[in-house]
């Protein structure tokens, strides 16, 4: 990776499990100076796994390399694990042990927006330190969350403006997970449509981690969309494109557009009943970079060459070495002076080169938009001229306007990110 910041060090890696449950990565190496602990937040457990868990890996590679070249100010890093079991009030719990308890230095952690939200007001109120890896649907900026994932006009925005132009779809189908995240992406995508005179023929949600699928894919038998858009998120997705194909709708017929399907969920799903579908992402396996090459082989050599890469990945790992800069300006690992070395850091990473943007702690992004293979991997098709600046608050409300919104779903939900079912 980048070697004008690294000198190379043996390192070991050494795992010690414990009956609370939580999971302790410790990579030794030579140098006497204690460690700098990092908290790895992730779910193990749960809906989420299948997304996780990846994410995870990744992260821990980056650490791996970067003791391996020496650590960050001459200290290794020690990173501890733990399981948010897809619940946002376990993420909460553990994300406040990690900061009071454990005293890591920071955070690489979440997936839901219902979590991320859930955990956000503790790095606030600690003065902490996020790193979300995941895109999302905006609506936020916080000055102690870096957002390495998309914002909504760096994949929600283009992909629908990419099935106006090349897929001449105007009616459109919405289907999503229901908590913030899918909600909050298609009242954007709503504006969007409108504004460019398409029609919204049919917004459905299923409960997170549901499987009962069948009266949507009704609703799209009875509205015959020219496109479906997909924000369902994790195993739910396994039901849906199997309900689908059922009923006989295929990527010729009605394709689909999904924001948070990629490589890792493409592994549990019937790849042969979704080729021809389409993902709008940063990154894909398939981007013709040597970082990426470099990358991708890493990866498989250290957890199994049956294992793919994704984007949530990509943006997990690149996460560890924009910190692990911050922490090397700043000379320290102090979390109040790391948050002041963030803004502008840039990386190769192997999406191509990515910044923190000064203002929104977003970050720079170029856009991909890929199809679906036979062998589980994205053709690319399109990719934009450049990286976007990152627009957490798109223009078609105010950020007052878009705050009401939020506050209203949360209210509705009985004061949490997510429908709770009952």
């Amino acid at each position: 990776m980048d070697s004008r910041r690294v000198t190379i060090l043996p390192a070991v890696v050494i795992l010690v499990g414990c009956a609370c449950g939580l999971a302790w990565f410790v990579l030794a190496g030579s140098s006497s100076l204690p460690p700098i602990k990092i908290g790895i937040l992730h779910s193990e457990t749960g809906t989420m796994a299948i997304s996780e868990q990846p994410v995870r890996d990744a992260t821990l590679m980056a650490i791996e390399e970067i003791n391996a070249n020496g650590g960050v100010l001459g200290r290794k890093l020690e990173p501890l694990v733990v399981d948010g079991r897809s619940d946002p009030r376990t993420f909460a719990k553990e994300a406040e042990r990690l900061i009071t308890t454990e005293k890591v230095s920071v955070v690489f952690g979440c997936w839901t927006s219902a979590c991320r939200k859930t955990v956000r007001p503790i790095f606030e109120q600690h003065n902490h330190l996020l790193f979300y890896p995941v895109q999302y649907e905006g609506l936020e900026q916080s000055p102690n969350i870096v957002y390495t994932g998309a914002a909504p006009n760096q994949q929600i925005v283009p992909a629908v403006n990419w099935c106006f132009q090349s897929l001449n779809a105007r009616k459109f189908f919405l289907v999503g997970s229901d908590y913030v995240f899918p909600r909050a992406a298609n009242a954007i995508i709503e504006s969007q449509v409108t504004a460019m005179q398409g029609e919204i023929v049919g917004q459905e949600y299923i409960l997170l981690g549901s499987d009962q699928v069948d009266s949507v894919v009704q609703k799209i038998i009875d509205t015959q969309p020219d496109i479906i858009l997909n924000t369902i998120n994790g195993d739910s997705n396994v039901a849906f494109f199997a309900a689908l194909r059922r009923a006989g709708i295929s990527s010729e017929n009605i394709p689909t557009m999904s924001f948070s399907l990629a490589e890792s969920e493409l592994q549990s799903i019937d790849v042969e009943a979704i080729v021809g579908d389409y993902a709008a992402w940063n990154y894909f396996q398939t981007v013709d970079r040597e970082e990426n090459r470099t990358f991708v082989e890493h990866f498989q050599e250290k957890y199994g060459r049956d294992r793919v890469t994704a984007d949530p990945i990509e943006a997990g790992y690149f996460g560890v070495y924009l910190w692990a800069q911050a922490v090397e300006d700043a000379g320290t690992d102090d979390v109040a002076a790391v948050l002041r070395n963030l803004p502008n850091q840039s990386f190769p990473a192997p999406e191509g080169i990515v910044s923190i943007d000064a203002n929104s702690r977003h970050t720079w992004k170029t856009v991909r938009i890929g199809k679906i293979q036979h062998d589980g991997q994205f053709e690319i098709i399109w990719t934009s001229s450049r990286p976007l600046r990152p627009v957490p608050y798109p223009i078609y409300r105010t950020p007052t306007q878009w705050d009401e919104f939020l506050d209203n779903l949360y209210q509705e939900w009985g004061d949490q990110w997510e429908n709770p079912g009952t």
